[in-house]
C-alpha cells in the first residue's frame, strides 16, 4: 500500500511518527520545529508543517542561527533523548545556522537541520540566493555543512527521503556519532509528489541505545583502581547522558574514590556530595587541580578531554596513568589513554561490583575533603557581597543569583569570562541545575539556550547570565520567550566590552585593544541603554546598582509574568584567582613590546614544565 505525497509532506510526515521511550513514557522523539520561511522552504516544507502543526508544532523565531542554538540547549537538557527540527530557505537563512551546527558538533548534540537548497532541475539557475561554484556545479551554499555535520544528504529525488531519514535518524539515535544531521532539500524537489509505502510513514518507537564494554577492559581498569593510591574520577557529560548519575553516586560512596567535574558533566550530582571536588582544568577548584596533580590514577567518565579540562595537558601530562571510559572510540583512546569503550552507567555499575570491599585510601580520601573545605571557604569568600566596592565582580553576581535561586533552577550561560566563574563557583542543587556551552564557547548562545532549556524544563525557573558583548551579538529570541510565555529570568552583567578577552589580552603581554568599548575606534561612545532595549522586545527590564539591588530585583523576578531582564555594571578586571590552572594562549616570539617579550619568557617556562611532566598550580 502506498500514499501519494509530496517530498515535503511525506518527510513531515514521518518526522512526527518517531518515537522515544523516556524514563518509562512514549513520546516523540522530535519536539516540534523551528522554521524561518524563505523562498527556499516556504512553499515545500512549510505547507507541510502547516498540514503536521498538531503532531509537530512549529516555532517561528527571528534568527536562524538562535533558533537552532534553542533546539540544541533543548536537546542538552534533555539528555540528548529528544531533539527538534530546524527548517530555512536557501542561502543567508541556511549558513546562518552553520555556526549552531559545529556548536552541535562539538558538543555532540542532536539537531536535525533542514535549510533549503537550489533547484535540483537547474531549471531556474542561478536561483535567488544561489552560490555558483564556478569549477563544479553541484555545489551549494549548504555544503558549507558538511564539516560540521556527522550526517549530512542532499536530496535531488523524493525517493532518497526512503534512506536519508532512516540515516539521519540513527546518527541523532547513536550515543557515539551522536550529533547534527543535515538534510538539504532541494526546493522544487519537496514540492514533487511520490507514492509512499506505508510502512514508511508507520509510527515507530525507539530505545535509547547502550554500548556495552569488553569484559577484559573493565577487569583491567578495574585492576587499575584496585592498585591505585590516589584515583581521581573525571565525570563529563557522558555519565549525564547514560543516565548514570546513581550509578556514579553510589560507586564514589562505596569506594570513597574523589570526582572531580567538567563543564558538561557539572551538576550530574549536587555540589555538596561527598568526594566532590568541584570543577576541574583551567576553570577548576584548587581542590580538583590539586588532586589531579597528585593523582597516580585519572580516570576520565564521558569526557572528550579538550584543553580546558586538561590544563593544555599538563594536568595529565605527568606520572599519573590515564584510563577513559566512552561511548565513543575516537574519545577513549586521547592521550594514550587505556581505552574502555561503553556506556558510563553501565561501566560504573560493573567497575562497583568488581571492587566490592575495595576503597581508596583513607589518607587519600582525608586529603580530598581537606581540600574540598578549604575551596569552600575560597569560594564563599569571592561570592560574598561587596564591602565598599565601586563596582561587583562576576564572581559577587553569581553569588547573589545563588543565594536568591531556587534549589531546582537552572543557570544557563556560554561565552566569556562568566562560564570559567560559574563551573568554579555555582552550587548545583538538583540535577539538570547547570546548562553552560562552554565546548564551542559561542557567544550569542545565551539567551536562545535559555528559552530551549525552559522548553525542556518547563516548570524550573531558569537564569540566564550573559555579559553585554555577547547579548548584544544575539538577544532577538528575548522577544520569542515572552511571545511564546517561556519566561527567563536573565542577569546582564554590563562591563562595557569583551572583558574576557580584554584581560587574556593583558595576560600576553598585549595594549589593551578592541576588546573593551572604550579601547576600540570610536568617535563617541555608545550610551547603549539594556533597560529600554529589553523593554522594547517586550519583557520587564530593570537597572540595580549594587548587589544588595540585585538580590532585592531577583525576588521580584521570580515573581514576574513574563521574561524579566535585570541590568547590573561589573568590573571587567577582576576574576576569581583562586583556582585554576595553566591555558597554552601561544604568545608571539618576537614583539616590540617589553610586556610581550616577558610574557613570552613565562609561556616558555610553561611550556619546558608541562614537557617535563610538571603540574602547574
Amino acid at each position: 500500500m502506498t500514499k501519494r505525497m509530496t517530498a515535503a509532506q511525506a518527510a513531515i510526515a514521518w518526522i512526527a511518527n518517531q518515537y522515544v521511550d523516556v524514563d518509562g513514557r512514549e513520546l516523540p522523539y522530535f519536539a516540534g520545529a523551528w522554521a524561518i520561511f524563505g523562498h527556499g522552504n516556504v512553499a515545500g516544507l512549510g505547507e507541510a508543517l502547516h498540514g503536521a502543526r498538531a503532531a509537530l508544532p512549529t516555532y517561528r523565531a527571528h534568527n536562524e542561527q538562535a533558533m537552532a542554538h534553542a533546539a540544541i540547549a533543548f536537546a542538552k537538557q534533555s539528555r540528548r533523548r529528544r531533539a527538534m527540527v530546524c527548517t530555512t530557505s536557501i542561502g543567508p537563512g541556511a549558513t546562518n545556522m552553520v555556526t549552531a551546527a559545529a556548536l552541535a558538533h562539538v558538543n555532540r548534540l542532536p539537531v536535525l537541520l533542514m535549510p533549503g537548497d537550489v533547484y535540483a532541475s537547474r531549471r531556474p539557475d542561478p536561483v535567488l540566493q544561489q552560490i555558483e561554484d564556478f569549477g563544479d556545479g553541484t555545489v551549494s551554499a549548504n555544503d558549507c555543512f558538511r564539516p560540521v555535520s556527522r550526517y549530512f544528504d542532499r536530496i535531488t529525488r523524493p525517493e532518497q527521503l526512503l534512506d536519508a531519514l532512516p540515516r539521519a535518524l540513527a546518527t541523532l539515535l547513536d550515543p557515539a556519532d551522536c550529533g547534527p544531521a543535515t538534510i538539504a532539500f532541494c526546493q522544487d524537489v519537496q514540492a514533487e509528489a511520490f507514492d509512499w509505502p506505508e510502512s514508511f510513514l508507520a509510527r515507530r518507537n525507539w530505545r535509547p541505545r547502550v554500548v556495552m564494554p569488553d569484559p577484559a577492559d573493565i577487569a583491567a581498569l578495574a585492576d587499575l583502581l584496585r592498585r591505585a593510591r590516589r584515583p581521581l574520577l573525571i565525570v563529563g557529560g557522558g555519565v549525564r547522558y547514560a543516565g548514570g548519575d546513581d550509578a556514579l553516586s553510589a560507586f564514589v560512596r562505596a569506594t570513597g574514590t574523589p570526582f572531580a567535574e567538567t563543564q558538561a558533566g557539572k551538576g550530574t550530582l549536587p555540589h555538596d556530595h561527598p568526594h566532590h571536588l568541584g570543577s576541574i582544568g583551567v576553570t577548576g577548584s584548587s581542590a580538583a587541580n590539586a588532586a589531579a596533580a597528585e593523582a597516580d590514577l585519572i580516570v576520565g567518565l564521558g569526557t572528550r578531554l579538550q584543553d580546558f579540562t586538561t590544563g593544555s595537558r599538563a594536568l595529565i601530562g605527568g606520572g599519573a596513568r590515564l584510563a577513559q571510559v566512552n561511548v565513543a572510540a575516537f574519545d577513549a583512546h586521547k592521550h594514550g589513554a587505556l581505552p574502555v569503550v561503553c556506556d558510563a552507567r553501565i561501566a560504573l555499575e560493573m567497575l562497583a561490583e568488581a571492587l566490592a570491599g575495595h576503597a581508596a585510601p583513607q589518607d587519600w580520601q582525608a586529603r580530598a575533603r581537606d581540600g574540598r573545605a578549604a575551596w569552600d571557604k575560597a569560594a564563599a569568600a569571592v561570592m560574598a557581597a561587596p564591602a565598599g566596592q565601586a563596582l561587583p565582580s562576576d564572581a559577587q553576581v553569581i553569588g547573589a543569583v545563588s543565594r536568591t535561586a531556587a534549589d531546582d533552577a537552572i543557570v544557563v550561560c556560554a561565552a566569556g569570562g562568566l562560564p570559567g566563574e560559574l563551573h568554579k563557583l555555582w552550587p548545583v542543587r538538583a540535577a539538570g541545575g547547570y546548562h553552560v556551552e562552554y565546548g564551542y564557547s559561542c557567544m550569542g548562545y545565551e539567551v536562545a539556550g535559555g528559552l530551549g532549556v525552559k522548553m525542556a524544563a518547563p516548570q524550573r525557573d531558569v537564569h540566564v547570565l550573559v555579559g553585554d558583548g555577547s547579548y548584544l551579538m544575539m538577544s532577538s529570541e528575548l522577544a520569542t520567550s515572552v511571545s511564546m510565555g517561556l519566561k527567563l529570568i536573565v542577569v546582564l552583567l554590563d562591563n562595557r566590552g569583551f572583558g574576557c578577552i580584554n584581560r587574556l589580552q593583558a595576560a600576553t603581554g598585549g595594549a589593551p585593544f578592541n576588546n573593551l568599548l572604550a579601547d576600540s575606534h570610536h568617535e563617541t561612545l555608545a550610551r547603549i541603554d539594556f533597560v529600554a532595549h529589553a523593554q522594547g522586545l517586550g519583557a520587564s527590564a530593570e537597572k540595580v546598582a549594587s548587589i544588595a539591588e540585585l538580590e532585592a530585583a531577583l525576588v521580584r523576578a521570580r515573581g514576574a509574568e513574563r521574561s524579566h531582564v535585570i541590568v547590573i555594571d561589573t568590573d571587567p578586571a577582576i576574576s576569581t584567582e583562586a583556582g585554576g590552572t595553566w591555558w597554552d594562549v601561544a604568545v608571539p616570539e618576537v614583539s616590540d613590546r617589553p610586556a610581550v617579550n616577558a610574557a613570552r619568557a613565562a609561556y616558555e617556562q610553561h611550556l619546558r614544565g608541562r614537557e617535563g611532566g610538571v603540574k602547574q598550580p
